[in-house]
């Protein structure tokens, strides 16, 4: 039990880019929840069904719990099963028709174009780490991929003489997006001086590998992602997915349409994509407030 629940930690934290506390939040409410499936007749979270999860929350509602609390385990539980399912840990979410309140979505935190620039400008260009390391913050910021589909991209799933590369998303959908000049040097520099160096001539097919060789982590990219946000001095929470946000809402400021972005986004429906217009309206907004003479 322990070691899924510090994976489902390691996806928030990773995946989702969640704040420490709101992992937290999740966690007690997991912990309690698997400790609750574990003293009944339920050895396995994997077989508790509908019915299983509903004693729970009648369970809390007996122990004097608020709806609201109740409401917040219930969306903690729904997100436990997403990762399992995502996971392949499970084969049927039994939280799928389980309904719960909508909540107000949070608008996800992105980068300025100079904080994005200040964050490139940090790794060594003439160490080997170095170059590894822009190489990916640049693809990353340049495609706009989840930070799992980025440490799992194969050497054959890059096209440099196209400008594209393949990636499997979630539900193992294969999606093309395309990639700019910049992240093709940048890429291009690290298949050539530097791959090869941490690889020390092993074998595998994975395009970007750790400092001893081996195929990079979650983990240990979203070390990478945090040294280089406290070297640029960014006073922000910052992490992989705060690049993808960035990516995202850097293509709807400048007029790209909303299907193509959610289409290298990856996202099966518009309405996630959608949260980003809200993000570049709230961005205008506060332009417009700062420099308009008569706001």
């Amino acid at each position: 039990m322990k070691s899924i629940v510090d994976e489902f930690v390691n996806y928030l934290t990773i995946e989702k880019g969640h704040s420490h506390n709101t992992i937290e939040s999740y966690r007690r409410d997991i912990v309690k929840f698997l400790e609750f499936i574990k003293c009944g007749t339920i050895d396995e979270f994997g077989k508790v069904d509908q019915r299983g999860i509903i004693a729970y929350l009648l369970h809390l509602r007996e122990k004097g719990r608020a709806s609201a609390s109740v409401s917040r385990h219930l969306v903690s539980i729904k997100v436990f099963y997403k990762f399992l399912m995502l996971e392949e840990i499970i084969d049927i979410n039994p939280t799928e028709n389980i309904e719960s309140p909508k909540l107000l979505r949070r608008l996800p935190d992105f980068l300025t174009l100079e904080e994005v620039d200040n964050i490139l400008a940090q790794p060594d260009k003439n160490d080997r780490l170095g170059i590894r390391d822009i190489a990916m913050l640049e693809l990353l910021y340049a495609t706009g991929l989840r930070a799992s589909e980025l440490i799992s991209l194969k050497l054959n799933d890059i096209n440099m003489e196209r400008g594209y590369i393949i990636t499997f998303g979630k539900g193992s959908k294969e999606r093309v997006v395309p990639i700019g000049s910049s992240a093709q040097e940048k890429l291009k520099r690290y298949l050539e001086e530097s791959r090869h160096l941490l690889t020390k001539g092993r074998g595998g097919d994975e395009l970007f590998v750790s400092r001893f060789g081996e195929k990079m982590t979650r983990q240990g990219f979203w070390k990478i992602i945090k040294k280089y946000a406290l070297l640029s001095g960014i006073n922000k929470d910052i992490s992989p997915h705060t690049l993808r946000h960035s990516f995202a809402t850097h293509l709807l400021e400048r007029g790209a349409d909303l299907r193509s972005v959610q289409q290298m986004l990856g996202h099966a429906d518009i309405s996630t994509t959608q949260i980003y217009t809200h993000v570049v309206r709230e961005r205008l907004k506060e332009i417009y407030d700062k420099h308009h003479p008569r706001a």
